[in-house]
């Protein structure tokens, strides 16, 4: 069912025409609608949180399709090129959503009494903050500290989780070690070193011990 989009070409800009196969994402929005927000009719706070989340995924998608373009002519000279509608490449997307989760709106819950029942919907807890728009992710429950063991959510904790003391992202010591500070100890590994290929046809290695400095959380 699912074929090229030809509803946004318009005419071909200088130096380009339209070819290829460009994407069509609404029809994966229609998809995506009847598939992710199957589950999600519930008249409760989690499903309207999660059409919402998932509505904002979808607009993202729509918000960041871009023409890619193919060059034609000979040897690479791009005589005549060629270009079509593409989705944003996928780390991109969730660099994007990763940012977008880290400024989510916290919501309330509240109740209304309607004709099929009691129905939860979401509003905005702080009023004198932005409005959630229907680009911005939103929450009402606070996430859990996984940074001691708790058998409820599964998570283990960080405490003996090997950290990267170089580093100022999420593996390293000061994110996750959460503030206790961090152990280190030295580490002797046997390596291969010295490879030589030999016609033919193996590989032939030499033995060698290193020394690593390993950083674990406190």
């Amino acid at each position: 069912m699912c074929g090229c989009d030809s509803h946004h070409k318009g005419p071909p800009g200088e130096g380009w025409k339209w070819g290829g196969c460009s994407e069509d994402a609404e029809f994966g929005v229609l998809v995506s609608r009847e598939f992710a927000d199957a589950r999600e009719n519930r008249p409760d706070a989690r499903s309207a949180m999660n059409r919402h989340n998932n509505e904002a995924g979808r607009t993202t998608i729509l918000d960041h399709m871009h023409l890619r373009c193919k060059c034609h002519g000979l040897s690479g000279s791009c005589e005549v090129k060629t270009c079509w509608w593409a989705q944003p490449d996928f780390r991109m997307l969730g660099d994007y959503l990763k940012d977008k989760y880290d400024s989510a709106s916290e919501m309330v819950v509240e109740k209304h009494r309607e004709s099929r029942g009691w129905v939860e919907t979401l509003r905005a807890k702080y009023a004198f903050f932005k409005h959630p728009t229907e680009r911005d992710l939103v929450y009402y429950e606070g996430s859990p500290n996984f940074c001691e063991p708790n058998p409820e959510t599964g998570s283990f904790g960080t405490r003996e989780r090997v950290c990267n003391v170089s580093s100022h992202g999420i593996e390293g010591c000061d994110l996750l070690c959460c503030g206790r500070g961090h152990n280190t100890r030295t580490e002797k590994r046997k390596e291969k070193c010295h490879c030589i290929f030999h016609w033919c046809c193996y590989v032939s290695c030499q033995e060698c011990v290193r020394v690593y400095d390993v950083h674990t959380c406190k």
